[in-house]
């Protein structure tokens, strides 16, 4: 059975997709308490480590899971992004400290020494003004003995996702593990309804943001929670057209938005024909994009936020609405995540069953 660590593993999207394969998911550090507590409600059999990765070295995280260097077949994880993400375009992000994460999850590769890695980041990681973290981490990992992979830029949509969502994967292996013909970036597993693919059975269509909605929620689901709206907003709610409508159709003009042709999705409806807008850390928040209900007058809940990143309706989130908006939006969608993971796990064990192989024939 593979084993797997997580770092920063936040509200679990990840370690929950390793498990659902049936994956030893090892253990897990995140630093936000509120994301802890929904990982430990949510994935047992896990030793989660709460604590600063700056301020945790590897031994003592290996030390608190049970686990000794060269114990871990593969390494997961999504370092902060907000210096790398599209919504913060000042000089200052070039800058902004979180972007050093990504160096120090190769600090804690580089100690663990899996057989191989993952990282999942936002596409502005690939910008040209974050270019010297991407290179000095290439630079770091390829001398010490893995191979990396070009990152791939892959949109949740097109693997069973009900949102378009894209992020980037890096993937590396460490130097001597056989590989075979890997195949990366992997083939996508949907496709647009109306594409060659779909039509001649070779792919599924989308998943449209109707999916999400189908299913009544249910009462007692603490996640049933929304965003609390004025009767001013609820209005503008009311007077958008259903099913997609945005703010330029909700007779609500303010004044930031006159003569500004940007943030056209705020106020505005999901449409349910077709994949969802990407959920972001404010995914139940109006203000913040098209996270209005396809027909009721209000923001989607919780739970349509984490319907839409694909967590099962028993998957409570804790810390009230806006953390628990912001751990969903931080997740890594399960479904994605496991057809990933499973890809990359089939080759380690592919490459393990053909090391034995040899090593037996070795010794005869």
């Amino acid at each position: 059975m593979l084993r797997v660590v997580d770092l920063f593993c936040g509200a679990g999207g990840l370690s929950f997709a390793v498990q659902q394969i049936g994956y030893d998911l090892v253990g897990a550090l995140e630093i936000d308490k509120n994301s802890c507590i929904t990982f430990e409600n949510n994935i047992k059999n896990c030793k989660l480590v709460n604590a600063d990765i700056l301020e945790l070295t590897p031994e003592e995280f290996l030390a608190k899971i049970g686990a000794n260097p060269g114990d871990i077949d593969l390494v997961v994880g999504g370092p902060p992004c907000q210096g790398f993400s599209s919504l913060r375009t000042t000089t200052k992000t070039e800058n902004d400290p979180r972007n050093e994460l990504i160096i120090e999850y190769f600090n804690y590769i580089d100690f663990i020494k899996p057989r191989a890695f993952l990282v999942e980041n936002v596409p502005g990681m690939l910008w040209e003004r974050n270019k010297k973290y991407l290179e000095k981490f290439y630079q770091l990992a390829e001398e010490n003995g893995y191979t990396l992979y070009e990152p791939c830029k892959l949109d949740a949509k097109y693997f069973g996702v009900p949102q378009t969502r894209k992020r980037v994967f890096i993937l590396g292996v460490l130097d001597g593990t056989p590989t075979g013909a890997f195949q990366w970036p992997l083939d996508p597993t949907h496709d647009a309804p109306d594409s060659i693919e779909v039509k001649t059975g070779m792919r599924t269509p989308w998943i449209n943001a109707s999916s999400v909605f189908k299913k009544r929620l249910k009462k007692s689901d603490p996640n049933n929670v929304h965003f609390n709206h004025t009767q001013e907003l609820i209005e503008v709610f009311k007077s958008t057209p259903l099913n997609g409508g945005s703010r330029t159709e909700s007779n609500r003009v303010l004044p930031c938005h006159k003569n500004h042709n940007g943030h056209k999705d705020v106020y505005g409806r999901i449409d349910p024909s077709k994949p969802g807008p990407t959920m972001t850390t404010a995914c139940t928040n109006p203000s913040k994009g098209r996270f209005v209900h396809p027909t009721e007058h209000h923001g989607i809940t919780v739970r349509h936020a984490a319907r839409f990143q694909t967590f099962p309706d028993e998957y409570v989130f804790h810390g009230g609405i806006q953390s628990a908006s912001r751990q969903i939006g931080n997740a890594v969608p399960v479904e994605l995540a496991k057809v990933i993971i499973k890809h990359i796990g089939i080759k380690l064990l592919q490459s393990e069953i053909a090391f034995k192989t040899e090593s037996r024939k070795v010794a005869a």
